[in-house]
């Protein structure tokens, strides 16, 4: 395309409008574009990424059956209101959790202790001999074994491997006295020894539940709170971020419509046939669309009253710029169907709608009978 001679499409598609203007500043307006067309193409990703996280929590929120679940939700105004006290406390909860698991690892500890001194304890401290033992179906029938010095190493893991909580340290126990039960006969001394610690260790277990309970409730509570604590964190910074993207949109618009303005002011002069033709175009328009038309005119003219019973368009007095906007209007709103046929609406029948259309014809009526006296009047002036 020569960047000396731009085309935008006529209101009818026939004929371009054409820009007379320097290579320079075509080049600029086509910068302008593909800046603009890049910014709607961010706007765009962010606008999915919002819509996504909000309709994500709308799913969450409409899912939350767990009575903690529904009680953050219910109160959510309070949650908001000491989110930051929980933010700055939420080291403290962190620790005061690892502490009170340490206490109930220890307390776990004791219980092994009392349960491994024992002598029935012996055949279940180290790994199964299998190949010693000659137990070739061992791995046949028990799926993981287990016994007290791999618990104990695993509880004393720093490097992350270790147990998360007791109730993980409570099932390898009992895994341990499980698989002898199973391997071995019940009549089997191995099955019975087994058999007998797994009693007393359900003995000690009973006792150290409640705590264990306890700590379970805490920490479903406070996973309870620390999720709803980042959804209030991302809700922040997603409401911030719709904030930012509205006021972008704003200055894009502004933008564009700056753009628009110097695209219109550069344009070339409208032929005396353009302009007929324009008015030709006026008369199709509903009359709803008819009046934002003699809008645009009013914005550049003051002293235009385009809700005057009637209304005289001079079309050779207003600048080309205003020419352009109607032209440009009347296109894309011809070309969305908007026609003084579809704009009554399917089959009114109530006498208020019979009334409305009533109106609007006799006011479309008015400003044809105006846009053919101003004809009339200037006979030697291309007009409407």
């Amino acid at each position: 395309m020569d960047l000396n001679h731009t085309m935008v499409a006529d209101v009818r598609g026939s004929e371009p409008v054409e820009f007379a203007d320097t290579a320079s500043d075509v080049e600029y307006i086509k910068v302008q574009v593909d800046h603009m067309v890049s910014k709607v193409d961010q706007f765009e990703k962010l606008l999915n990424g919002i819509e996504q996280f909000y309709s994500n929590a709308n799913k969450k929120q409409q899912s939350a059956s767990t009575t903690r679940g529904a009680s953050l939700l219910k109160d959510k105004d309070k949650q908001l209101a000491s989110f930051k006290r929980r933010q700055q406390d939420a080291a403290r909860r962190e620790a005061a959790a690892a502490k009170r698991m340490q206490d109930l690892m220890k307390q776990m500890g004791t219980i092994i202790r009392q349960i491994t001194q024992s002598k029935l304890a012996a055949p279940f401290m180290e790994p199964v001999d299998v190949v010693g033992l000659e137990l070739h179906d061992y791995y046949d029938i028990i799926e993981k074994p287990m016994d007290f010095s791999t618990i104990k190493s695993k509880m004393e893991a720093k490097d992350g491997t270790g147990y998360k909580n007791v109730r993980e340290i409570y099932s390898d126990i009992r895994l341990i006295f499980k698989n002898a039960m199973t391997y071995n006969d019940e009549r089997e001394d191995v099955h019975v020894m087994a058999q007998a610690l797994l009693g007393k260790f359900e003995e000690k277990w009973i006792q150290l539940l409640p705590k264990v309970d306890e700590e379970d409730k805490k920490r479903e509570e406070e996973e309870a709170d620390s999720q709803f604590d980042m959804h209030l964190a991302q809700e922040a910074a997603y409401a911030k971020m719709a904030r930012d993207l509205s006021i972008e949109l704003d200055e894009a618009d502004m933008h564009l419509e700056e753009l628009r303005e110097h695209v219109l002011r550069n344009c070339r002069k409208m032929s005396t046939e353009e302009k007929r033709r324009l008015g030709a175009a006026l008369t199709q328009l509903s009359p709803e669309d008819l009046n934002k038309a003699l809008l645009i005119v009013s914005q550049t003219d003051p002293s235009f009253q385009a809700s005057a019973e009637e209304v005289f368009l001079d079309m050779d007095a207003q600048s080309e710029s205003t020419l352009w906007k109607l032209k440009l209007f009347v296109k894309e709103t011809l070309q969305t169907g908007k026609t003084p046929a579809s704009a009554g609406g399917p089959n009114n029948t109530n006498n208020a709608n019979n009334n409305s259309n009533s109106n609007n014809n006799k006011r479309k009526r008015e400003i044809s009978v105006a846009l053919a006296k101003t004809n009339q009047k200037k006979a030697k002036k291309p007009c409407v």
